[in-house]
């Protein structure tokens, strides 16, 4: 039974209709920080598995300290990005640089199918608990590395964050306008994308190959990697004809007049009429065929400028009802707010309402993105844990009894929850 499980929920996690969700049997060890591992164990959660946030003695998780905070949760669980990350699981506080804690967490990994860490490479290693220990104890364990330059590579050891892999990688470089600065992303591609889903990718690559070979494996995740990968097309261009793109001039980033965001009278637009028949409809329902035979133009043509006026010549309110009368990829371009307010994120499902406890009503987060029609995955199974909520029931249920516990609570091994328990997300 999991940490904390109710009577009702010892059956495993279930999706609507009482189906086993399609992770339900993966145990996990979450000891990673921040975005890249939070987001991508949140994913394996939500559909099932059996997520342990192994955070340390001290401020664990600093996403927890990261404002805006709900009133009235504990203080270490009440941050909204730290909810919005870490429903789902349970969280146990462990000192890696006590040899006894050490112990306890090798014990665990015994029990448990994946390891994911986002430390630099080498770190856990130095401790006496990286992955070739790991692998003597438990020769099935998948254990995942989320890093920003991978396991080897003349920057392992580099710093990183999200915008130094993006430029590293071209993909900076390669947005925004031609005449301007690069432009970032308000998501975090490298993070998100090359981290975490390549994360959830891998860990559950190796999990079907170990069904068959009964062995694990070690799954090296770089971020400047998975986001070189987001170039694809542009790379396969380049790697054949040897021509260097440049900023701007890419035929999917503002290369095209038929492919660009729009200024409208109130707003913005986006116009994606890349294919011939689309953007023929948006010529014919404007009344300009006259602009049929100019989809390739680029920037600063006449054409260009003919296209931009006739966008700043209606409102966004009158180019969605174009669209809806148009088959021409036209949709408006929409603050956040509007984005979480709208049908199409209300019909998916793309924001729910959990249980928190001491929060003042529900607390609001985003959904989970794939939708399965058998066993959906659950968003609402446990709440955001606190720091070393469940600390002493994991040590439990891996067999510790309770002298043992009180003594590795005194050592300082581990952490049990703390009162009162403050933190600084930048730490």
């Amino acid at each position: 039974m999991r940490p904390g499980a109710g009577p009702s929920e010892s059956a495993g996690p279930r999706a609507a209709g009482g189906a086993p969700l399609p992770l339900e049997g993966i145990r996990v060890l979450d000891l990673s920080r921040l975005l890249p591992g939070g987001f991508c164990s949140l994913l394996l959660a939500d559909y099932g598995a059996d997520v342990l946030k192994v955070e340390d003695t001290g401020m664990g998780d600093y996403v927890r300290w990261a404002p805006p905070y709900h009133e009235g949760v504990e203080e270490s669980a009440r941050s909204a990005l730290f909810l919005a990350l870490n429903r789902n699981k349970t969280s146990m506080r462990i000192n890696l640089k006590e040899e006894r804690g050490r112990e306890v967490l090798l014990r665990l990994v015994r029990e448990h199918d994946v390891v994911l860490e986002s430390f630099r490479p080498g770190v856990l290693d130095r401790l006496g608990v990286g992955y070739d220990v790991m692998r003597e104890v438990n020769p099935a364990i998948v254990y995942c590395a989320i890093t920003g330059y991978g396991q080897d590579g003349p920057l392992r050891d580099r710093a990183g964050h999200d915008v130094n892999y993006l430029g590293l990688v071209g993909l900076l470089g390669l947005t925004g306008e031609a005449d301007g600065p690069p432009v970032q992303a308000a998501g975090q591609i490298a993070d998100l994308g090359g981290g975490a889903l390549m994360a959830a990718f891998g860990i559950l690559a190796a999990l079907r190959e170990r069904d068959r070979s009964g062995e694990g494996q070690l799954v090296d995740v770089s971020m400047a990697d998975g986001a070189l990968s987001w170039l694809a097309m542009n790379a396969a261009r380049y790697l054949a004809d040897g021509e260097v793109p440049e900023r701007g001039g890419e035929s999917l980033a503002g290369a095209l007049v038929c492919y660009r965001p729009y200024q409208c009278a109130d707003g913005w637009v986006t116009l994606g009429a890349l294919e011939p028949k689309f953007w023929k409809a948006w010529c014919e329902g404007v009344g300009r065929d006259d602009l049929i035979e100019q989809q390739l133009a680029g920037p600063g043509t006449d054409a260009h400028a003919e296209v931009q006026a006739i966008f700043r010549g209606r409102t966004r309110e009158e180019w969605a009802a174009f669209a809806g009368e148009h088959d021409c990829c036209l949709e408006p371009v929409l603050d956040l707010d509007e984005a979480l307010g709208s049908d199409l994120v209300r019909a998916r499902g793309m924001v729910v309402e959990l249980d928190q406890p001491g929060a003042e009503g529900p607390v609001r987060l985003l959904g989970a993105p794939v939708k399965l029609s058998r066993t959906p995955a659950d968003t609402d199974r446990l709440p955001g844990p606190g720091l070393g909520e469940h600390t002493e029931a994991v040590l439990r249920d891996a067999g510790y009894d309770e002298g043992q516990i009180a003594d590795l609570l005194q050592s300082g091994a581990v952490g049990a929850r703390p009162s009162g328990a403050r933190g600084s997300f930048l730490s």
